[in-house]
Protein backbone atom coordinates (compact mmCIF):
# COMPACT_ATOMS: atom_id res chain seq x y z
CA UNK A 1 0.00 0.00 0.00
CA UNK A 2 1.41 3.69 -1.38
CA UNK A 3 0.56 7.07 -0.20
CA UNK A 4 2.33 10.47 -0.39
CA UNK A 5 1.51 13.59 1.21
CA UNK A 6 2.57 16.81 -0.53
CA UNK A 7 4.33 19.53 1.36
CA UNK A 8 2.04 22.51 0.68
CA UNK A 9 1.50 23.59 4.25
CA UNK A 10 0.54 21.96 7.15
CA UNK A 11 -1.08 18.61 7.63
CA UNK A 12 -4.60 19.92 8.01
CA UNK A 13 -7.79 16.93 10.19
CA UNK A 14 -8.85 16.94 6.86
CA UNK A 15 -5.40 15.22 5.69
CA UNK A 16 -5.61 13.27 8.83
CA UNK A 17 -8.63 11.92 8.93
CA UNK A 18 -8.72 11.45 5.08
CA UNK A 19 -5.46 10.08 4.62
CA UNK A 20 -3.38 9.22 7.67
CA UNK A 21 -5.53 7.85 9.94
CA UNK A 22 -6.16 5.09 7.48
CA UNK A 23 -2.45 4.32 6.46
CA UNK A 24 -1.50 4.34 9.96
CA UNK A 25 -4.00 1.54 10.55
CA UNK A 26 -3.11 -0.61 7.73
CA UNK A 27 0.79 -0.40 8.32
CA UNK A 28 -0.42 -1.35 11.72
CA UNK A 29 -1.11 -4.51 10.05
CA UNK A 30 1.17 -6.88 9.71
CA UNK A 31 0.18 -8.55 6.65
CA UNK A 32 0.55 -5.20 4.70
CA UNK A 33 3.58 -3.36 3.39
CA UNK A 34 3.09 -0.08 3.87
CA UNK A 35 5.20 2.75 1.96
CA UNK A 36 4.49 6.45 2.77
CA UNK A 37 6.31 9.23 1.01
CA UNK A 38 6.66 13.23 1.20
CA UNK A 39 6.05 14.46 -2.54
CA UNK A 40 8.26 17.04 -2.33
CA UNK A 41 8.74 16.51 -6.29
CA UNK A 42 4.82 17.33 -7.03
CA UNK A 43 5.31 20.76 -4.74
CA UNK A 44 7.31 22.13 -7.63
CA UNK A 45 4.42 22.34 -10.04
CA UNK A 46 3.47 25.59 -9.02
CA UNK A 47 5.75 28.62 -8.11
CA UNK A 48 7.53 27.45 -4.20
CA UNK A 49 10.51 29.32 -2.27
CA UNK A 50 13.43 26.45 -1.70
CA UNK A 51 14.16 26.67 1.73
CA UNK A 52 10.50 26.81 2.55
CA UNK A 53 9.79 23.47 0.41
CA UNK A 54 13.20 21.97 2.45
CA UNK A 55 11.45 22.35 5.59
CA UNK A 56 7.86 21.93 5.11
CA UNK A 57 9.38 18.17 3.48
CA UNK A 58 10.67 17.80 7.00
CA UNK A 59 7.64 19.36 9.16
CA UNK A 60 5.33 16.75 7.11
CA UNK A 61 7.85 13.57 7.64
CA UNK A 62 7.60 14.40 11.58
CA UNK A 63 3.99 14.86 11.69
CA UNK A 64 3.28 11.79 9.75
CA UNK A 65 5.59 10.02 12.33
CA UNK A 66 4.13 11.74 15.47
CA UNK A 67 0.85 10.64 14.39
CA UNK A 68 1.62 7.20 15.33
CA UNK A 69 3.08 5.50 12.07
CA UNK A 70 4.47 2.09 12.60
CA UNK A 71 7.73 1.22 12.63
CA UNK A 72 7.72 -1.46 10.26
CA UNK A 73 6.03 1.41 7.79
CA UNK A 74 8.29 3.05 5.16
CA UNK A 75 9.00 6.29 5.13
CA UNK A 76 10.66 8.68 2.66
CA UNK A 77 11.28 11.62 1.08
CA UNK A 78 10.42 11.46 -2.88
CA UNK A 79 12.80 12.92 -4.34
CA UNK A 80 15.51 10.61 -2.48
CA UNK A 81 14.56 7.78 -4.71
CA UNK A 82 15.46 8.55 -8.16
CA UNK A 83 13.10 5.82 -9.96
CA UNK A 84 10.29 7.74 -9.31
CA UNK A 85 11.64 10.72 -12.19
CA UNK A 86 12.88 7.65 -14.44
CA UNK A 87 10.00 5.79 -14.26
CA UNK A 88 7.83 9.04 -14.61
CA UNK A 89 9.08 9.47 -18.45
CA UNK A 90 8.42 5.93 -19.32
CA UNK A 91 5.07 6.69 -18.60
CA UNK A 92 5.10 9.67 -20.07
CA UNK A 93 5.93 8.17 -23.33
CA UNK A 94 3.40 5.53 -22.55
CA UNK A 95 0.54 8.30 -22.04
CA UNK A 96 -1.16 10.45 -24.65
CA UNK A 97 -1.08 14.93 -24.37
CA UNK A 98 -5.02 14.46 -24.88
CA UNK A 99 -5.50 12.39 -21.41
CA UNK A 100 -2.94 14.89 -19.36
CA UNK A 101 -4.78 18.35 -20.68
CA UNK A 102 -8.21 16.41 -19.28
CA UNK A 103 -7.09 15.95 -15.74
CA UNK A 104 -9.05 18.54 -13.81
CA UNK A 105 -6.11 20.18 -11.86
CA UNK A 106 -4.73 21.16 -15.01
CA UNK A 107 -7.80 22.53 -16.73
CA UNK A 108 -8.02 24.41 -13.95
CA UNK A 109 -4.99 25.68 -12.59
CA UNK A 110 -3.79 26.54 -16.00
CA UNK A 111 -6.91 28.29 -17.38
CA UNK A 112 -5.98 32.05 -18.44
CA UNK A 113 -2.43 31.16 -17.03
CA UNK A 114 -0.15 31.26 -20.08
CA UNK A 115 3.42 31.09 -17.69
CA UNK A 116 2.14 27.95 -16.36
CA UNK A 117 4.68 25.53 -15.71
CA UNK A 118 4.89 22.18 -18.06
CA UNK A 119 5.15 19.75 -14.77
CA UNK A 120 1.59 20.57 -13.94
CA UNK A 121 0.66 19.12 -17.54
CA UNK A 122 2.77 16.08 -16.79
CA UNK A 123 2.77 15.38 -13.00
CA UNK A 124 -0.05 12.62 -13.47
CA UNK A 125 2.64 10.87 -14.63
CA UNK A 126 4.83 11.20 -11.90
CA UNK A 127 1.92 10.02 -9.73
CA UNK A 128 1.42 7.18 -11.57
CA UNK A 129 5.01 6.24 -11.28
CA UNK A 130 4.85 6.90 -7.44
CA UNK A 131 2.20 3.97 -6.75
CA UNK A 132 3.19 1.52 -9.71
CA UNK A 133 7.20 1.77 -8.79
CA UNK A 134 5.96 -0.75 -5.79
CA UNK A 135 3.55 -2.70 -7.22
CA UNK A 136 0.92 -1.34 -4.51
CA UNK A 137 -2.15 -3.23 -4.47
CA UNK A 138 -4.10 -0.52 -2.69
CA UNK A 139 -3.87 3.23 -2.63
CA UNK A 140 -5.84 5.86 -0.21
CA UNK A 141 -7.61 8.15 -2.39
CA UNK A 142 -9.99 11.26 -1.76
CA UNK A 143 -12.43 12.11 -4.04
CA UNK A 144 -10.20 14.51 -5.84
CA UNK A 145 -7.89 12.01 -6.79
CA UNK A 146 -9.86 9.47 -8.24
CA UNK A 147 -9.26 10.93 -11.72
CA UNK A 148 -5.45 10.54 -10.95
CA UNK A 149 -5.88 6.74 -9.91
CA UNK A 150 -7.81 6.14 -12.69
CA UNK A 151 -5.29 7.84 -15.23
CA UNK A 152 -2.98 5.55 -13.05
CA UNK A 153 -4.66 2.41 -14.34
CA UNK A 154 -5.24 3.08 -17.54
CA UNK A 155 -1.42 3.67 -17.91
CA UNK A 156 -0.65 0.56 -16.25
CA UNK A 157 -3.16 -1.62 -18.19
CA UNK A 158 -1.40 0.35 -21.37
CA UNK A 159 1.89 -0.32 -20.26
CA UNK A 160 1.09 -4.05 -19.84
CA UNK A 161 -0.51 -4.60 -23.31
CA UNK A 162 1.91 -3.08 -25.42
CA UNK A 163 4.87 -3.92 -23.94
CA UNK A 164 4.85 -7.23 -21.44
CA UNK A 165 2.83 -7.62 -17.92
CA UNK A 166 5.11 -5.49 -15.68
CA UNK A 167 2.67 -3.72 -13.31
CA UNK A 168 0.20 -4.13 -10.72
CA UNK A 169 -3.48 -2.93 -11.53
CA UNK A 170 -4.03 -0.60 -8.05
CA UNK A 171 -7.11 -0.53 -6.86
CA UNK A 172 -8.52 2.69 -4.67
CA UNK A 173 -8.65 2.79 -1.10
CA UNK A 174 -11.27 5.19 -0.13
CA UNK A 175 -12.70 6.06 3.72
CA UNK A 176 -15.80 4.92 4.85
CA UNK A 177 -16.36 8.76 6.13
CA UNK A 178 -14.24 11.97 6.11
CA UNK A 179 -12.77 11.49 2.44
CA UNK A 180 -13.15 14.87 1.93
CA UNK A 181 -13.39 17.30 4.98
CA UNK A 182 -14.67 20.59 4.10
CA UNK A 183 -13.47 24.10 5.38
CA UNK A 184 -15.77 24.79 8.63
CA UNK A 185 -16.14 28.72 7.38
CA UNK A 186 -17.69 27.26 3.90
CA UNK A 187 -18.97 23.86 4.17
CA UNK A 188 -18.87 23.61 -0.09
CA UNK A 189 -15.21 23.74 0.15
CA UNK A 190 -12.60 21.30 0.91
CA UNK A 191 -10.09 22.30 4.06
CA UNK A 192 -7.01 22.28 2.37
CA UNK A 193 -3.79 22.69 3.27
CA UNK A 194 -3.18 25.67 0.89
CA UNK A 195 -6.15 27.40 1.28
CA UNK A 196 -5.89 31.12 0.88
CA UNK A 197 -7.74 31.55 3.98
CA UNK A 198 -7.33 29.50 7.12
CA UNK A 199 -9.98 30.71 9.73
CA UNK A 200 -11.98 27.32 8.50
CA UNK A 201 -8.97 25.07 9.08
CA UNK A 202 -7.66 23.03 11.56
CA UNK A 203 -4.44 21.88 11.37
CA UNK A 204 -3.28 18.78 12.94
CA UNK A 205 0.04 20.72 15.02
CA UNK A 206 -2.54 23.19 16.34
CA UNK A 207 -2.69 23.90 20.28
CA UNK A 208 -5.92 23.44 21.66
CA UNK A 209 -6.71 27.66 21.79
CA UNK A 210 -6.16 27.78 18.50
CA UNK A 211 -8.30 24.90 17.33
CA UNK A 212 -11.26 26.08 20.25
CA UNK A 213 -11.11 29.69 18.34
CA UNK A 214 -11.63 27.72 14.51
CA UNK A 215 -14.40 25.54 15.99
CA UNK A 216 -16.46 28.87 17.21
CA UNK A 217 -16.11 30.22 13.95
CA UNK A 218 -17.75 27.31 12.09
CA UNK A 219 -21.00 28.02 9.92
CA UNK A 220 -23.97 26.46 11.68
CA UNK A 221 -27.66 27.98 12.13
CA UNK A 222 -30.27 29.12 14.90
CA UNK A 223 -32.08 25.83 15.16
CA UNK A 224 -31.62 24.88 18.65
CA UNK A 225 -32.56 20.56 16.86
CA UNK A 226 -29.67 19.49 15.44
CA UNK A 227 -30.03 17.07 12.40
CA UNK A 228 -28.22 15.52 9.78
CA UNK A 229 -29.06 16.88 6.28
CA UNK A 230 -25.90 18.03 3.74
CA UNK A 231 -28.17 19.64 1.62
CA UNK A 232 -30.06 21.85 4.31
CA UNK A 233 -27.88 22.40 7.11
CA UNK A 234 -24.56 22.08 5.34
CA UNK A 235 -22.65 23.40 8.45
CA UNK A 236 -23.76 21.77 11.22
CA UNK A 237 -23.74 18.82 8.63
CA UNK A 238 -19.98 19.00 8.51
CA UNK A 239 -19.40 19.59 12.08
CA UNK A 240 -21.57 16.26 12.49
CA UNK A 241 -19.11 14.69 10.04
CA UNK A 242 -16.00 15.48 11.63
CA UNK A 243 -17.62 14.71 14.99
CA UNK A 244 -18.43 11.27 14.01
CA UNK A 245 -15.04 10.59 12.23
CA UNK A 246 -13.30 11.26 15.30
CA UNK A 247 -15.03 9.38 17.78
CA UNK A 248 -15.88 6.57 15.47
CA UNK A 249 -19.27 6.83 15.01
CA UNK A 250 -21.73 7.92 12.40
CA UNK A 251 -23.11 11.86 11.71
CA UNK A 252 -26.70 11.04 13.21
CA UNK A 253 -24.91 9.18 16.19
CA UNK A 254 -22.73 12.00 16.59
CA UNK A 255 -25.50 14.12 16.97
CA UNK A 256 -27.69 12.71 19.55
CA UNK A 257 -27.81 14.25 23.08
CA UNK A 258 -26.10 17.32 21.70
CA UNK A 259 -28.37 20.89 21.06
CA UNK A 260 -27.65 23.84 19.14
CA UNK A 261 -24.92 24.99 17.22
CA UNK A 262 -22.82 25.69 20.49
CA UNK A 263 -23.47 22.22 22.22
CA UNK A 264 -21.88 20.66 18.92
CA UNK A 265 -18.90 23.36 18.28
CA UNK A 266 -17.65 22.45 21.99
CA UNK A 267 -18.09 18.42 21.46
CA UNK A 268 -15.79 19.08 18.30
CA UNK A 269 -13.77 20.89 20.05
CA UNK A 270 -13.02 18.51 22.70
CA UNK A 271 -12.97 15.22 20.13
CA UNK A 272 -10.18 17.58 18.15
CA UNK A 273 -8.26 18.46 21.07
CA UNK A 274 -7.84 15.08 22.54
CA UNK A 275 -7.47 13.44 18.98
CA UNK A 276 -4.71 15.69 18.86
CA UNK A 277 -2.66 16.15 22.00
CA UNK A 278 -0.45 13.00 21.92
CA UNK A 279 0.47 14.15 18.63
CA UNK A 280 1.62 17.56 19.18
CA UNK A 281 4.10 15.88 21.94
CA UNK A 282 5.67 13.40 19.98
CA UNK A 283 5.73 15.87 17.19
CA UNK A 284 7.99 17.85 19.92
CA UNK A 285 10.44 15.04 21.01
CA UNK A 286 11.07 14.91 16.99
CA UNK A 287 11.95 18.17 16.32
CA UNK A 288 13.74 18.51 19.56
CA UNK A 289 16.31 15.80 18.30
CA UNK A 290 16.37 16.29 14.05
CA UNK A 291 19.02 13.07 14.16
CA UNK A 292 15.96 10.51 14.83
CA UNK A 293 13.91 12.28 11.70
CA UNK A 294 17.09 12.24 9.05
CA UNK A 295 17.80 8.69 10.42
CA UNK A 296 14.22 7.53 9.80
CA UNK A 297 14.34 9.34 5.92
CA UNK A 298 17.19 7.70 5.14
CA UNK A 299 16.26 4.37 6.28
CA UNK A 300 13.27 4.32 4.25
CA UNK A 301 15.07 6.20 0.98
CA UNK A 302 17.09 3.42 0.82
CA UNK A 303 14.25 0.65 1.80
CA UNK A 304 12.56 2.07 -0.98
CA UNK A 305 15.19 2.25 -3.64
CA UNK A 306 15.30 -1.74 -3.22
CA UNK A 307 11.73 -2.50 -3.49
CA UNK A 308 11.47 0.23 -6.56
CA UNK A 309 15.03 -1.13 -8.32
CA UNK A 310 12.97 -4.67 -9.60
CA UNK A 311 9.79 -2.99 -11.10
CA UNK A 312 11.90 -0.09 -12.87
CA UNK A 313 14.77 -2.39 -14.45
CA UNK A 314 11.52 -4.77 -16.03
CA UNK A 315 9.73 -1.45 -17.31
CA UNK A 316 13.10 -0.46 -19.11
CA UNK A 317 13.63 -4.05 -20.34
CA UNK A 318 10.23 -4.14 -21.34
CA UNK A 319 10.31 -0.85 -23.03
CA UNK A 320 13.12 -1.65 -25.37
CA UNK A 321 15.94 -0.09 -22.99
CA UNK A 322 19.32 -1.54 -22.96
CA UNK A 323 21.54 -2.30 -19.98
Amino acid sequence: MVTGLKPTGRLTIGNYLGAVRPTLDLAADPAHETLVFVADLHAMTVDHDPQALRERTREVAATVLACGLHPRATLFAQSAVGAHTELAYLLECTAAYGEMTRMIQFKEKSAGHRSVRLSLLTYPALMAADVLLYRADAVPVGDDQRQHMELTRSLAQRFNARYGPVFVVPESLTPASAARVRDLRDPASKMGKSSVSTEGTVHVLDDPVRIAATVRRAVTDLDPVLSYDPDLRPGVANLAELLGSLTGRTPQAALVGLRGGGGLKAAVTEALVETLRPVRARYGDLTADPATLDAALATGAQRAAALAAPTLAAARTAIGLAG
